[in-house]
Parts: structure tokens; sequence; C-alpha cells
């Protein structure tokens, strides 16, 4: 397999100089394009703004500050979370009940995925229950995983998985039916094995339709989490929305849904991260 993993003309030894101008250039703007930094500024103004209309208005009396509390008064109570130590015990609980999902259902998501698209009679055999299980709504399922699993975190990562499994297991079944299959059989014919396919093509084809469910799948692991400890648990973010919404404390249902944000926020940096350093090899898309 030469060809598949011979280097350019202009290579080195540490890798082809080409390619690092490729990846150089992806990470600058093209013309006519904001930069990174003038984007997050814009960014943060715009929040800013939004944030400023909605204090004015509710001082103002515009808006009801029992539905919708003053965005001073949520920082306020997210500070009060933070530095009291109150929000880091039920943080720790969802993020683990979310990662187990995550990491679980990505997982079962991907090798389904790659086995159905490869196996045809699987894939035709499978079709249609997979079809109706991904038709089901979700929070039906939870009650049951309840009464399974109890009130601990494995309900959760349950009912997290169900939720990760399918746009993962979807989109890499897409990726890889997705591959040129002009590019298969030249692999094929240069004589590589089923698992230097895999390898050399198929993963590195269906990367872009991998990282691209991934991102969806972190929000829905978090929300698999927080909706299986708003339904029923002894701890989590959920559990402590759930409380605040109890006493009527809409102050504390904000903040909680604020943290959980930056949390999704945080979490979703880190997969960009790793989506740029896994797939730093392909070309700049022309404007």
């Amino acid at each position: 397999m030469t060809i598949l993993g011979s280097r350019k003309p202009g290579s080195t030894k540490n890798g082809s100089s080409a390619g690092q101008d490729r990846y150089t250039a992806h990470r600058q703007p093209r013309r006519g394009e904001m930069s990174a930094l003038a984007m997050r500024s814009v960014q943060l103004l715009l929040t800013i703004l939004v944030l400023g209309a909605w204090e004015l208005l509710g001082r103002a009396g515009v808006i009801d500050q029992f539905f919708f509390p003053l965005p001073s008064d949520i920082f306020q109570t997210v500070w009060l979370w933070v530095s009291s130590g109150f929000v880091f015990p039920h943080l720790w609980v969802t993020m683990q009940e979310a990662i187990l999902a995550f990491l679980v259902g990505a997982a079962v998501g991907l090798l389904l995925g790659f086995i159905l698209a490869r196996v045809r009679f699987l894939e035709r055999l499978l079709d249609p229950f997979l079809q109706m299980f991904n038709a089901l709504p979700r929070v039906v399922l939870a009650p049951i995983f309840l009464l399974w699993f109890g009130l601990g975190i494995w309900s959760k990562v349950a009912f997290g998985f169900t939720l990760v499994f399918f746009i993962v297991f979807f989109n890499t079944l897409e990726g890889v039916k997705s591959v040129d299959r002009v590019l298969v059989d030249n692999a094929k014919m240069l004589g590589a094995s089923e698992k230097q396919l895999l390898r050399h093509v198929f993963i590195p084809s269906a990367l872009t339709w991998i990282f691209s469910s991934l991102h969806i799948s972190v929000g829905f692991a978090i929300t698999g989490a927080v909706v299986g400890e708003y339904l029923g648990a002894s701890g989590g973010m959920g559990y402590a929305i759930a409380q605040a919404q109890g006493v009527f404390d809409t102050k504390g249902v904000f903040a909680g849904m604020f943290i959980l944000m930056i949390a999704v926020l945080i979490i979703d940096l880190l997969v960009n991260r790793l989506e740029r350093h896994l797939l730093r090899w392909r070309p700049v898309r022309s404007s």
C-alpha cells in the first residue's frame, strides 16, 4: 500500500511542507472574512447588547421579573452557587453521566455504523428496527430506565445513550457509504485488505460526518443526563434545577441553565480542537 501512504513531492521526514502550508492557510481567514478575534469580539458585543436590553426592559417593568429575572440577579445566583461550592457536586454528577453516555453512545454508534455500512445484508436486515427505535420518543423511556437502573447515574447514562447513539450511528453510516467508490476500487486493486481500507480510506473520508455528529451529541448527552435527573435523582444539575423550580426560584432555574450552557461550550471547544487536529490534512476549500 505504498501509494496510499506515499509522500508527495516536497515532503520532509516530519511531514509534507505542502500539507503544512495547507493547514496554515486553513487557519487563516480568506479575503473578505473576519478574523477569529474580530468574530469573537462581535459575538461578545452581541451578548452584551442582548443582556443589556434584557436588564433595562426588566428594570423598566416591560418584562416580568418573576418569569424572566434580571441577568444581574442570575449572575449573582451563579456566583453564590460557585463561591459556596453548592454547584460543584451537582455539576460533577451531571458531567459523569453525560461523559459516560457520550463515550458509550458514540463508540457503539461508530462501531455499528461502520459494520452496517460494510455489510449490506445487516443494514437491510436491521434498518426497519433501527428506524422504529429512532422514531420512539426518548422521554417515554426515562421511567423504564428509572425502574431498571434506579435513581443512580446508570439510568441517566442509559437515557443519554439513546440520544447519542442514533445521531452518531446514522452519520457514520452515511459517511462511510458516501466514500467515493472509485477510490475504494483503486485501493482494492492495489491489494488493500479490509483493515487497510478502514484505516486509510473509510475513516479519513468519514471523519467530517463523524465530527459533525459528535458536535451535536455533546449537547444531547448533557440533555439526557439533565432530563433524567429532572425526572428522578438525588443529585445533579437537573436535580438542582428541579429543586429551584419547586420553590418558584426562577433565578436558580436560569442560573442552572447558564452553568450548563457554559459546560457545553467548553466541551464543544475541546471537540473543535480535536477535530482541527485530526482533520489538519484537509485542503482549503476555495471561495
